[in-house]
């Protein structure tokens, strides 16, 4: 069994735990009276998805951050773009009251950061206060993928699709993603390399809003993606060991917006007719 599909198997687990405790109808009838989401980050020059995150199946316990709300609200005073919550609870110590805590601390975009594999999750992220979904090509088929973009839509709710191979980009551009990710690690293995982004990149329309992934230690780091096209990182575990959020965003941030102004830097458009981002 890949990473992935044991992570998969344990967030079904949790879900059906979760839905003998609140039925989806509860679910449903909490997410049509949430305040309306607000849109997805578009930073005019570049700008950075933060994660509240304390641990990972590759790097296991990152940070304890006993107060998700502080958190959050560090990576807004220093220019964050968005904030992604994880709430997958095995690999990534993630919860659904972190979502709300962090939902209550500021007023940006939040992304709920799971593996979003059914509907009933989509009625519980914007119950619980998400603006923006993560839907995963290699944890979804073509028709889950449409479906499930649908249906965050529905919600008010924008998508991020995550892509690691070109045929996972080409699925998910199919479904006209607000924000196209592109993570360099490998998740059946959980391997990392950073220059995966540039010839995926490349397979995007211009001025498609691309949000690199994985493999950001350093403000270096998002220089490199921003150089290949990159309007976004989100980014996670250098953030959380940082010892000083603020200003790591602040240095980030700064790294990516001095790369780009160095030039265009959006992918070539060789697709023809095909499918193009909203």
């Amino acid at each position: 069994m890949t990473v992935l599909a044991s992570i998969v198997e344990g967030v079904r687990a949790d879900l059906a735990e979760r839905r003998r405790a609140r039925p989806l109808a509860e679910v449903r009838r909490a997410a049509a009276q949430a305040p309306a989401a607000l849109a997805a980050p578009a930073p005019e020059d570049f700008g950075l998805i933060c994660e509240v995150k304390r641990a990972s199946p590759s790097a296991g316990a990152l940070a304890e951050i006993a107060d998700p709300a502080a958190q959050a609200a560090a990576y807004a005073a220093g220019g964050a773009a968005a904030i992604s919550v994880l709430t997958e609870a095995r690999r990534f110590s993630g919860t659904l009251a972190d979502l709300d805590a962090v939902r209550a601390a500021v007023d940006i975009p939040v992304l709920r950061k799971d593996f979003m594999v059914e509907e009933y999750q989509f009625y519980e992220a914007r119950a619980h206060g998400a603006d923006l979904v993560l839907l995963i090509a290699a944890a979804l088929d073509d028709a889950q993928l449409a479906a499930f973009a649908a249906l965050a839509r529905d919600l008010g709710m924008a998508v991020l699709a995550e892509a690691h191979t070109p045929a996972e980009v080409e699925r998910a551009l199919a479904i006209a993603p607000d924000l196209m990710g592109i993570n360099t690690r490998n998740l059946k293995d959980l391997s990392v390399d950073p220059a995966r982004f540039g010839p995926l990149a490349a397979l995007c329309p211009p001025g498609a809003p691309l949000v690199a992934e994985s493999g950001v230690a350093r403000a270096a780091d998002v220089a490199g993606y921003a150089r290949a096209g990159a309007r976004l990182a989100l980014v996670g575990e250098a953030l959380v060991r940082s010892g000083e959020p603020a200003r790591a965003v602040e240095e980030f941030t700064a790294a990516g917006r001095a790369a780009r102004s160095e030039g265009s830097h959006d992918a070539p458009d060789d697709r023809g007719d095909r499918t193009v981002l909203r």
